[in-house]
Formats: structure tokens, sequence, C-alpha cells
């Protein structure tokens, strides 16, 4: 299997905690610390050829894939602002990647998902 076709098995099989579809099957969520031992750490089972976290966000990238950032709004209290960043820091762990052409509600799409 391709690498798009790989990564779209993966998204639908509940075998997987650490990576999932996002913002309404448009964006892949990937907890990255999880993701690391779950899937590039297998021994003997590897999915992807690589056992780095870089070498598979290259690959996204090579797809088309662009990695997405996440905008928290800041509230101006002090007590509210330290619990929202507590709460940023954890969620610094998930990596959120888009590509137009692979969307959960299109599979169809994701036939154009080329590597560049």
């Amino acid at each position: 299997l391709r690498f798009p076709q790989k990564l779209w098995k993966m998204l639908e099989s509940d075998q997987f905690r650490s990576i999932w579809w996002s913002e309404g099957g448009k964006c892949v969520a990937i907890n990255k610390d999880l993701f690391e031992a779950e899937v590039l750490g297998r021994e003997g089972q590897q999915v992807f050829h690589t056992q780095k976290i870089k070498s598979f966000m290259r690959q996204l990238n090579a797809y088309g894939f662009t990695k997405m950032q996440r905008n928290f709004q800041r509230s101006a209290s002090l007590p509210e602002f330290l619990a929202e960043e507590a709460a940023a820091s954890a969620h610094s762990q998930i990596l959120y990647y888009y590509n137009p052409s692979f969307n959960r509600a299109h599979p169809w799409l994701s036939e154009m998902c080329k590597r560049r």
C-alpha cells in the first residue's frame, strides 16, 4: 500500500489510540509520544518504513500534508491563564496535519494524494 492508503487504514482502525480524525474528519491528529511508542516502535510489525517521527512527518509533507497550528484564546485572569497554559502544554503533544485531498467524508479524494 502507498503511504496515504496506510495512513487511511490506520485512521479507520480502532487498533491505534495514537492517531485519529479531527476537525470533523478534515485533519489527522497524532499524539506524538504515543505514536512513537505504538506505531514507530513496533518490533517486527512496522507499519511505515521508519522508526523516527521526523521521517514520518517528512512523509506527510511529501504527500502534501501541512501542519496546522492550534490557536488558544488566553484569559485575562491569572488563575484561568495558568489553567489554560497547563492544558495547552498537555495539548502540545498533539500534532495536526491537513491535506485538502485527505478527507474522511470523501475517501475517493485520497487517490489525488501524490508524492511531490
